[in-house]
């Protein structure tokens, strides 16, 4: 068993870089340093650990350490720790407190709010299990969200200022050339105003070269991003005013994605939903999926750090991109240990379409992802099957184009067959799409030979919104036949987004989160008490979450109105013609007289 001693100087010491040499801090870990000698004058008690700055503005760190034997759930040592905090916070308005036995870890902050609150010294939940470098705790502080509405505002900029000023009419073009852009950006390239265009160009070109060199000796398709870079025309390359503008927005997208405050928001998620905004309707079967959408559906199936992750019509990449940051929050982070893994060997992509799979490796690389497992496939081929069962892949997070003729149910039936038994697969599919094909007995039926649908989840009916589709989250478990298994049904009528004038679908009123935590809990408890929407969906008869039918009313007015059709009917009197006349009456020939309860119409007898 490690003793405090050891946990402390042989181990926390290392982990948190309390030994690195750095300026103007005092950092280290013992017993016989006061705080006295830290800085607090006339203070004997002893830390076990500590992060003093020498600017107080910055961020300070303590560190208490207890042997394995000891449980972190005592209150004692959450004082003992809370004690050192309250002295440090005398001159620090930011300090992170640190309890570790080697096992366990607790993580406390204190933050001034401002000169007309109480301090606060508050437990952090939800941070990485196991002790990481002082970096991770040091980014606490840092902003807990996105500016969600600045990164819509430079995208219609960018947008807007690519198609009419510079007169890139491919809206894919217009994307992949801002999405490399960003690359550039994200790998030091000199982009600065009053540069020509011909200047700006090659230098983001140079620098995706030198960005993928070390990549393509593992994925010589990445070359694909510079081949449609390189075509991509402008109608216009002298607008100086548009090419500075381009180039400021373009590096205040990158700040963001750049940054460490980027917490599972996932920037280009935002940016590529919004561009794909301009399109009038389904290209090439491509239907973005939105950036709460796939958060729900990484929950839906308990994705986790440890997963290897298939999307076999990956787009522009956003399954891939919000399994990369959630599972590395769960690993402590974006300077956490196992990052480099996640990036490098936990994510696998396939896409078809030659653009789509250039802006694929674009937002890959954005976000530094390693060797990116991205090839460019007919997820419905042999070749695709064959490369899929040697990731080893364990969860497949897809939405596929839909239409027939782009092969949507033989694709599903290709991923299912590919990966291992066992493996929980959620597609996103129009509402009938299983029924149908199960009823042509084309895919359906054969999916259901070799595998269970587990769960439908139907999702909100305006979610694509303008494009006419409604659909369900599909939740398959692969290697084992259906025959007579129910399936459960649910249906999240709500997502709380808003549609926003020339800005598509928002959660301006932040109310997806807890609607999210709720249908996550609901539909892994099996119980939803609050909607009422729970079904068991019998597949030998359905394939869909059944809507309820209306209940079928019959007013006085509508027997009224059947009555005088039929009297008319018997008569021969012409519908038409009778309406034209009694309008004519009631409106030139007739008085009128109202009180409070009725209207009285006297039409003038014929003379």
């Amino acid at each position: 068993m490690k003793t405090e001693d050891y946990i402390r100087d042989d181990e926390a010491k290392i982990i948190l870089g309390f030994n690195d040499d750095e300026k103007d801090v005092l950092q280290g870990t013992g017993q016989i340093t006061t705080f006295n000698q830290l800085g607090f004058k006339g203070i004997s008690d002893r830390p076990d650990g500590w992060y003093i700055p020498k600017d107080t503005s910055k961020i300070a760190i303590i560190l208490e350490t207890k042997s394995e034997k000891e449980d972190l759930t005592n209150q004692k040592w959450v004082n003992e720790l809370c004690k050192n905090l309250e002295i440090v916070k005398r001159k620090f308005k930011r300090v992170v407190g640190i309890l570790y036995n080697g096992i366990d870890i607790r993580v406390f902050k204190y933050q001034e709010k401002n000169a007309t609150q109480d301090s606060l010294i508050k437990e952090v939940a939800g941070l990485a299990p196991t002790l990481q470098h002082k970096s991770y705790y040091l980014s606490l502080f840092s902003e807990e969200r996105i500016d969600k509405q600045k990164i819509y505002t430079l995208t219609k900029k960018i947008n807007d200022c690519l198609h009419i000023q510079f007169g890139i009419k491919n809206l894919y073009h217009r994307m992949i050339f801002t999405a490399c852009a960003l690359v550039a950006k994200r790998y030091g390239a000199l982009l600065v105003k009053n540069m020509n265009f011909t200047v700006m160009k090659n230098s983001i070109l140079s620098t995706i070269a030198k960005s993928i060199e070390k990549d393509r000796k593992q994925n010589l398709k990445l070359d694909l991003l510079i081949d449609v870079y390189a075509e991509i025309r402008m109608n216009n390359e002298t607008n100086q005013e548009s090419i500075d503008s381009f180039i400021q927005w373009v590096t205040e997208i990158s700040d963001s994605v750049n940054s460490d405050n980027w917490n599972g928001e996932d920037v280009m998620g935002i940016f590529f939903n919004e561009f794909n905004r301009y399109k009038k309707k389904s290209e090439n079967g491509q239907i973005f999926t939105p950036d709460h959408i796939t958060s729900l559906m990484y929950r839906l199936i308990d994705v986790n750090k440890s997963d290897r992750i298939l999307d076999a019509t990956c787009g522009s990449g956003a399954f891939l991109v919000k399994a990369m940051c959630n599972m590395m929050k769960e690993a402590g982070g974006i300077k956490a240990k196992e990052v480099e893994s996640i990036k490098s060997s936990q994510l696998f992509g396939i896409e078809f379409d030659r653009e789509i799979f250039a802006l694929a490796c674009a937002n890959m690389l954005i976000h530094k992802d390693g060797k990116t497992n991205l090839e460019q496939l007919d997820a419905r081929s042999i070749e695709a099957s064959e490369w899929i069962k040697t990731k080893g892949i364990t969860k497949v997070l897809m939405n596929p184009p839909y239409e027939r003729k782009y092969g949507c149910m033989k694709i599903v039936k290709n991923v299912l067959d590919s990966v291992p038994k066992g493996t929980k697969c959620a597609f996103i599919l129009p509402d009938k799409k299983l029924e149908k094909d199960y009823k042509d007995k084309k895919y359906g039926n054969k999916v259901l030979k070799n595998h269970t649908l587990s769960t439908i989840i139907k999702l909100p009916e305006n979610l694509f919104f303008g494009i006419g589709l409604t659909t369900s989250i599909f939740v398959f478990e692969t290697g084992k036949p259906q025959r007579n298994q129910n399936i459960i049904g649910y249906y999240i009528e709500e997502d709380g987004l808003e549609t926003v004038k020339n800005k598509g679908r928002q959660d301006v009123k932040n109310k997806w989160k807890e609607i999210e935590d709720y249908w996550i809990t609901a539909i892994h408890d099996g119980v939803d008490d609050k909607y009422d929407t729970r079904q068991i969906i019998n597949p030998s008869k359905h394939l869909s979450y059944q809507m309820p039918e209306k209940a079928f009313e019959v007013f006085e007015e509508d027997l009224m109105k059947t009555m005088v059709d039929y009297e008319m009917y018997k008569r021969e009197i012409d519908l038409k013609d009778f309406k034209e006349k009694l309008a004519q009456r009631v409106l030139y020939e007739s008085s009128v007289k109202a009180n409070e309860n009725s209207v009285n119409i006297v039409i003038k007898k014929d003379e």
